[in-house]
């Protein structure tokens, strides 16, 4: 028996370690090519005691100044979207968990459909619309494109959140004079907090790394990061790599240090809302 939970144990360290090496070998090698000189990149046999040199982020700053544009237009893009894709999900949680229908119900199975469907199905229809509004290539067109994507799977978070709180709360505000924005904005958004920032993570994860929307509807005033990095791919003097892994370093970095500063908080936060009060 006890052979038998050490070799589970070993197996289980095993596989865990594969995990992380699948998962942060790429980052690493991304990172360590961008400090690298030139030639040592693709080095055969690698390199991988080397000096470490910023030449390619100055390169990076010197050549391709419409990169660091791009970045911010991904803040801009990214945190409209965080917050329109927030307020959207939470409202809705709160109609779907306060009120019962059949109507309701059903439309709770067509917002799990609806996201379901790739993204490439509703592009190329959106882009007459799109082009009608006068909205291509604004950051606008952006931030409602990946709060919409988002905002399915929002709100079946929130419902599950709110779910759990108790009825009893909102009557007792109600007694005390609130009305529904009121007990949403006091009672409800407080302690359905970590299915906020759950959905926080998600929409700025997607919103920061989406190509296919950035690509179909933009051209240059709205322009994002990772469209900037394809453009270095096809550039006509070749690809300097040096300065494309020097892009992705910068481009990766905000992203990954959200994602580990609110990592216990998305954790807490889908643990809770799994289970039921």
């Amino acid at each position: 028996m006890r052979s038998k939970r050490l070799l589970v144990g070993i197996g289980k360290a095993v596989a865990v370690v594969a995990l992380l090496f699948w998962s942060l070998f790429p980052i690493a090698f991304i990172v360590m090519s961008s400090l690298k000189p030139g030639q040592e990149i693709f080095a055969v046999p690698p390199v991988y005691v080397f000096e470490p040199t910023f030449e390619h982020y100055v390169s990076l700053w010197r050549r391709w100044g419409m990169f660091f544009d791009g970045l911010l237009n991904s803040t801009i893009i990214t945190a409209g979207a965080t917050a329109l894709a927030i307020i959207t999900s939470t409202c809705a949680g709160y109609v779907y968990s306060r009120n019962s229908s059949r109507l309701l119900n059903g439309s709770v199975v067509f917002l799990i459909v609806v996201r379901l469907i790739p993204p490439i199905v509703v592009t190329l229809p959106l882009f007459p619309i799109v082009n009608a509004l006068n909205l291509n290539d604004t950051h606008i067109v952006l931030m409602v494109l990946y709060a919409t994507f988002f905002v399915s799977l929002g709100t079946v978070l929130m419902r599950t959140f709110i779910d759990q709180i108790p009825r009893e709360l909102d009557e007792a505000a109600e007694m005390d004079g609130a009305g529904r924005f009121t007990i949403l904005r006091r009672v409800v958004v407080p302690l359905a907090a970590p299915g906020i920032l759950a959905i926080a993570v998600f929409v700025v994860v997607f919103a920061w790394n989406e190509f296919l929307f950035a690509f179909i509807f933009t051209a240059t005033n709205a322009k994002t990061a990772p469209l900037v990095i394809s453009e270095m791919l096809g550039s006509i003097d070749g690809v300097d790599w040096g300065i494309l892994f020097a892009a992705s370093t910068v481009q990766l970095a905000p992203v990954l240090l959200f994602v580990v500063l609110m990592n216990r908080y998305l954790v807490a936060g889908l643990t809770a809302g799994a289970t039921k009060g």
